[in-house]
């Protein structure tokens, strides 16, 4: 990112209170004619009733708004929901176009972009629950009509085979392993300048 102002329209990141980067977004587009770009994720999760699709934002309490920022900084401050527009020191950071254009090759409309993070042979998972718990191991085998798995863990410096229940596993996978590899560059670009931020 850049600092420095621009008195035509840019993209900047704004920075909202947790779970309302849907809400601020929407107000935005809506009610103050503004392009924005809110990168999201629909995958699975497992849960105590099961595996369940959630949506969740690439970048968690951020999105991505373009504007003249001169015209318009005060309008955004207020918008309810809005923490702040990212900065460094004094002056509101631009993003630059090419890493907004990066990312919109993967998420090139307003719907959450589909990741796939099934257990399969050969995963790396960690127990989250049951005798195991804390335990890494890797998946043999998936049993879905009882919904357990066939983990190889390593226990006490021994290899060891266990069945544990599918809602106990984590996958060891980062968000950023399942999006497609378009969007790295931007994703390393904006992540490392939230990074900065916080």
């Amino acid at each position: 990112m850049t600092d420095m102002h621009r008195s035509s329209d840019a993209w900047y990141c704004a920075r909202t209170k947790p779970k309302h980067e849907h809400l601020v977004a929407a107000n935005l587009r809506r009610n103050h004619g503004l392009t924005v770009f809110h990168p999201r994720l629909k995958l699975e999760r497992t849960t105590t009733r099961g595996v369940v699709r959630v949506v969740e934002s690439l970048f968690p309490c951020y999105i991505f708004v373009r504007c003249n920022v001169e015209q318009k900084a005060d309008e955004i401050r207020y918008i309810s929901g809005m923490s702040s527009l990212v900065r460094f020191g004094d002056k509101i950071a631009v993003v630059p176009d090419g890493v907004i254009e990066d990312l919109t090759r993967c998420f090139d409309t307003d719907e959450p972009l589909t990741v796939e993070d099934r257990l399969n042979s050969g995963s790396e998972v960690t127990v989250a629950g049951g005798a195991f718990m804390g335990f890494h191991g890797i998946v043999l085998r998936v049993l879905p009509a009882k919904q357990r798995v066939q983990v190889m863990l390593d226990f006490l410096g021994r290899t060891t085979m266990a069945e544990v229940d599918r809602i106990s596993l984590k996958t060891d996978r980062r968000i950023s392993d399942l999006v497609p590899t378009l969007a790295a560059a931007g994703l390393i670009s904006v992540a490392a300048t939230l990074s900065q931020h916080k």
